[in-house]
């Protein structure tokens, strides 16, 4: 995990592409009715809008706020550091599922004088997806990705690391 704040910031930048890819491309099949490889290409034109707005969000105010929720929802020096993890994964999910359905009915879709009933249903349809895309994949790919790129030196941090990836949706 970061140690340092450039590190925080690599880290975030890697979840925000893959967690907002993803649902970017979840959210343009949905609209389409279906799955289809247009869907990839197509997302990308909202990546450059969406990108920014989540690493601002999650950079400055969300991950600082599932970072202190998590810390006192687990006890790390008792529990397995893996359910530390989970919170932290747990609460970005449910800060950032709500805040991104947003800008995205602000920005993409004509919800006129309903964007409150629009808001809710694209939660409600973007929360089970975020929830389990960021515990089962997103999660554990860009903290591979991170321990490749930042190399630890501790072995025993390695261990708890290595073991909170065969334990992810196992």
């Amino acid at each position: 995990m970061p140690k340092t704040k450039f590190q925080d910031v690599i880290f975030t930048i890697i979840m925000v592409f893959v967690m907002v890819y993803a649902m970017i491309c979840y959210n343009i099949a949905l609209n389409m009715g279906g799955m289809n490889n247009t869907v990839f290409l197509s997302a990308f034109h909202e990546l450059v809008i969406m990108a920014p707005v989540a690493f601002i969000l999650d950079f400055f105010f969300v991950g600082k706020m599932a970072k202190r929720t998590a810390f006192r929802l687990v006890d790390s020096r008792k529990e397995n550091p893996f359910h530390l993890v989970l919170a932290i994964s747990a609460v970005s999910v449910m800060w950032m599922c709500p805040l991104m359905s947003l800008v995205a009915v602000l920005l993409f879709k004509d919800a006129g004088a309903n964007i409150v009933s629009v808001w809710l249903q694209t939660v409600a349809m973007n929360f089970p997806m975020a929830f389990f895309w960021q515990i089962c994949y997103a999660g554990p790919f860009v903290r591979f990705v991170f321990r490749l790129i930042f190399r630890e030196s501790d072995s025993k941090e390695q261990e708890v690391e290595n073991q909170m990836e065969q334990d992810v949706c196992m």
